[in-house]
């Protein structure tokens, strides 16, 4: 009886609000970090063919002899994604119980003089939902095209350079890349705040202003680091 009380405590506590808030902030920060890295990666396109194709070729030589071929590579993937899941499975499950709360009538979040009854003024928070789903379609059409060249707009090719040069030399792929992009700026600005602020981060006025501006600095890098390859290319002055 005891163990069963236990078990069930521990169920509850791992399943509770709280926990979810903070599975769902640190799971969004690795994506963050991930982001910056794939930006600096993709900024290599300015350095030319070579330089892009050798870095593209050393990700997968990362870690040998230890690790197989392409080992690094595999566990970033692994962890990236065990840390979407875990992001989309919190926010889901956060979404529905506020559902169930409010009756799908909204609760009295974010109040303010500007908003008293907690209305979500700002178009960043109030698009998480549908801006997180356009990302999740992107990223699998991303993946088709520039990882394992399912798809070849502009040409088939074993080089990642020309694959990335022959799409974006296409005016509607670099508009679908321009809305996927914006979509994670928006998500980036309101995720990078509410999950600072979900792990203690917010504590005071001029705390709240640092969070901030460094949300949106953070969503502003992001968003204009992966669109400044595709537009170079599209007025051709890369390839």
């Amino acid at each position: 009886m005891a163990t069963r009380t236990v078990t069930t405590t521990a169920r509850s506590v791992w399943r509770s609000t709280v926990v979810l808030k903070v599975a769902m902030a640190i799971s969004g920060l690795i994506v963050v970090l991930f982001l910056l890295a794939h930006m600096y990666g993709n900024l290599k396109v300015f350095s030319g063919q070579a330089a892009f194709d050798e870095y593209s070729h050393h990700l997968r030589e990362m870690g040998e002899p230890m690790l197989p071929y392409a080992g690094v590579l595999w566990i970033i993937r692994v962890v990236l994604l065990v840390a979407i899941g875990i992001h989309i499975f919190s926010a889901v499950t956060l979404w529905r119980r506020a559902r169930v709360a409010t009756a799908g009538g909204g609760g009295g979040r974010y109040e303010s003089k500007k908003a008293p009854r907690g209305s979500q003024r700002s178009y960043a928070s109030f698009t998480m939902r549908w801006g997180g789903i356009i990302i999740v379609l992107f990223v699998v059409y991303h993946l088709l095209h520039l990882t394992w060249n399912t798809i070849a707009p502009g040409g088939a090719t074993d080089s990642p350079y020309e694959r990335v040069v022959n799409g974006f030399e296409i005016w509607w792929v670099v508009l679908s890349y321009t809305i996927a992009l914006l979509a994670v700026g928006f998500h980036l600005r309101h995720g990078v705040w509410a999950a600072l602020a979900s792990l203690g981060a917010n504590t005071s006025q001029r705390r709240r202003r640092q969070l901030n501006m460094l949300a949106t600095l953070v969503a502003v890098v992001v968003t204009l680091g992966f669109l400044l390859p595709p537009f170079a290319i599209l007025f051709g002055l890369v390839g």
